[in-house]
């Protein structure tokens, strides 16, 4: 960020916001090779943004679940849930890690009502439903999603 507001607030408010530095006007010549060396270092890796499992795709950008190619209509607590859970693959997940990271810090909703959201999306993507191959109970603790190529 090259900016003429150089207040630690401003600076503290920028950093938080996602740059990688702060450099304010007026500054020396010499401070452009921080920038330069920000800019010639190694990119992070890409986020992965479509998931495949079974004969599933989640397509995360899309916000789109496809079994063989057809659409499969999720709620967007639904969807965010199964995002949750494919990105943590074979992961004991407890009540409370799902219900932060999916409903929030400031929701008021009770772990019960994670079990009900399971259920319905265990109803729209396993064949089973009453024995999932994908979504898995771990007794008082939460649950595990384990794809069936994650398996050993």
């Amino acid at each position: 960020m090259l900016t003429a507001k150089g207040e630690e607030s401003d600076i503290v408010l920028g950093l938080n916001l996602g740059a990688d530095d702060y450099v304010t006007k007026p500054f020396s010549i010499k401070e452009t090779a921080r920038p330069r060396r920000r800019l010639s270092a190694p990119r992070k890796k890409k986020v992965q943004d479509v998931y495949e499992f079974g004969c599933f795709r989640l397509d995360i950008p899309a916000r789109r679940l496809t079994r063989k190619g057809k659409e499969i209509e999720l709620s967007p607590k639904e969807f965010n849930l199964l995002e949750y859970f494919v990105k943590k693959p074979g992961r004991a997940l407890t009540r409370d890690e799902i219900l932060n990271a999916v409903w929030g810090y400031d929701c008021v909703v009770t772990s019960r009502s994670i079990d009900r959201f399971v259920t319905t999306l265990r109803n729209k993507i396993e064949p089973d439903p009453a024995h999932p191959i994908f979504i898995h109970t771990i007794r008082q603790i939460g649950y595990r999603f384990e794809p069936p190529e994650q398996k050993t």
